[in-house]
């Protein structure tokens, strides 16, 4: 072990390859759910309405002028 760091003579043993042995997964991904609580808001008029669970605000239309609603 010429470095002290496990790889051996010619990097030759345990932590060798692509990633050096160690994974690292952090989540991080697409989603971005903020819960079943707020209101969603209209982008043309600001009109409000609560936000329902399982009905994202992007599929419910503003009951004032019909403008896909937004998530507040």
């Amino acid at each position: 072990m010429p470095q002290g760091d496990g790889t051996g003579p010619r990097g030759e043993g345990p932590r060798t390859g692509r990633k050096g042995g160690t994974t690292s997964n952090q989540g991080g991904g697409a989603g971005g759910g903020r819960g079943p609580g707020g209101s969603c808001i209209c982008p043309s008029c600001g009109a409000k309405s609560s936000h329902k669970a399982g009905s994202p605000c992007f599929e419910q239309k503003c009951p004032e002028c019909g403008t896909t609603m937004t998530r507040e």
